[in-house]
């Protein structure tokens, strides 16, 4: 049985999670799902930015894309928490959706801030002024 590279302390995961392109991706399909019927322009900004996120972390470029990701997120999670809900609304597949939104939110939010604030620029390292 073949043994796998896979991260064993919360730290890992962590910086597991944030350096995967899925989330940003996952996090602009929720926003796509719960603004693009009825249309909302304002929400509907974010999408293709955390897709660039995505972009830029498959070219890797990881440390600057989790960044841009937490960022993003967590404006967005802002822009969504003043959105005020009525209990009964929030069992509806709507309500699941945007309660599934706001968690990898702040997923995104952690993990990217902890992959940006450790990691490291490799093509940046050794340029600059003397």
């Amino acid at each position: 049985m073949a043994t796998e590279n896979t991260p064993s302390t919360p730290l890992a995961y962590l910086k597991a999670y944030g350096s995967s392109s899925l989330p940003p991706t996952l996090l602009a399909t929720l926003i796509s799902a719960l603004h693009l019927r009825p249309p909302q322009p304002l929400p509907l900004i974010f999408p293709p930015i955390l897709l660039f996120s995505a972009y830029l972390n498959l070219n890797s470029y990881k440390t600057d894309s989790a960044g841009i990701t937490a960022a993003w997120s967590g404006l967005y999670l802002i822009l969504a928490r003043r959105r005020k809900q009525p209990f009964a609304k929030k069992w509806g597949a709507r309500g699941l959706v945007r309660g599934a939104t706001i968690g990898v939110c702040v997923g995104n939010l952690v993990s990217g801030g902890f992959v940006y604030a450790t990691g490291k620029r490799d093509k940046e390292e050794g340029e600059g002024v003397v």
